[in-house]
């Protein structure tokens, strides 16, 4: 098995060898009526084009505006005391909030309106519009990503931590050579980047000790009263060491947007692999020009051997 050393230094040279895609901005359909004014929304455009400097296809995602508040409506679902390992595993039923919100009773649940979708053909949904001008920087390029060959077939998990890292990574050098590295969005999103590491850590460390409640539980260890004391116990710590991540991160929620198992799972979908894919970018030196190629080519061969 190759040690990560070797794995970036063959990685390294091919990207030394790659060039970067030519830059022609796609034509991005201008919205018949908007209300939102965000820099971002009218960078789309050029966006995309960064994103093929650094390796990118280009897909036909956000050329288009629609009237859709959000892509899709999607309510994540589990029992009490069952923790899947991804979001894959959720069951998931496409209903409105109140319905959603009404199984609480029975399981624990994660109401979720998707903003975009990796269809390849995804609008500009109105909740993207009106986003702030960094989340919506990063959720392009991650959606983008998604629709790579290199991500085609992936395990969820290993597709949404390389896909954040590429939203980070992609976003914020086009804020630094769109708004300069004096920018607020320059600054932010570069801190974001290592924000969402702690994240991970924090994220993946609780997932282990609740799955670890349950495991007790099926073996007969704890009573249901009992796992559910330490269930409680757990998001509760979960919850006070996720909101002390500072500062503030401006493109993605510090903590789970749902503190139960639904929103646990879903979480750590993005989380478990992020580690790993932020050493990576340490490694080649935190460059984007060097980390998103040599990403690509690392999931072509993705476990490897």
């Amino acid at each position: 098995m190759r040690s990560l050393f070797h794995v970036i230094v063959a990685l390294l040279a091919l990207t030394a060898a790659s060039g970067c895609a030519a830059r022609t901005p796609p034509q991005v359909t201008p919205a018949a009526s908007r209300s939102s004014t965000s820099t971002a929304v009218d960078a789309i455009g050029d966006l995309k084009a960064f994103e093929g400097t650094l390796g990118g296809e280009q897909t036909q995602n956000f050329l288009r505006y629609s009237a859709r508040i959000s892509s899709d409506e999607r309510c994540y679902f589990t029992g009490k005391l069952e923790l899947p390992q991804l979001y894959s595993g959720l069951k998931l039923a496409r209903e409105d909030e109140a319905r959603c919100m009404a199984r609480a009773t029975a399981s624990d649940v994660f109401f979720y309106p998707v903003q975009a979708v990796a269809s390849g053909e995804e609008t500009i949904t109105v909740g993207l519009a009106a986003a702030p001008a960094e989340r919506l920087l990063m959720v392009v390029p991650h959606e983008d990503f998604h629709n790579q060959i290199q991500s085609l077939g992936l395990a969820a998990d290993v597709a949404e931590s390389a896909a954040t890292l590429v939203g980070f990574l992609t976003a914020s050098g086009f804020a630094r050579e769109k708004f300069g590295e004096d920018s607020i969005a320059f600054r932010t999103l570069q801190g974001d980047i290592g924000l969402f590491l702690q994240k991970s850590i924090i994220v993946n460390r609780y997932y282990e000790r609740v799955r670890d409640i349950y495991a007790l539980f099926r073996e007969g260890s704890l009573t249901q009263e009992k796992a559910l004391d330490k269930k409680a116990e757990a998001f509760s710590d979960l919850e006070l060491e996720c909101s002390a991540i500072t500062p503030d991160p401006v493109s993605f929620n510090k903590c789970p947007a749902a503190m139960n198992n639904a929103g646990l799972a879903f979480d750590r979908t993005y989380t478990r692999d992020y580690p790993f894919m932020h050493d990576v970018y340490v490694r080649l030196g935190r460059d984007p020009a060097a980390v998103v190629p040599a990403l690509k080519d690392l999931l072509m061969q993705w476990p490897g051997p």
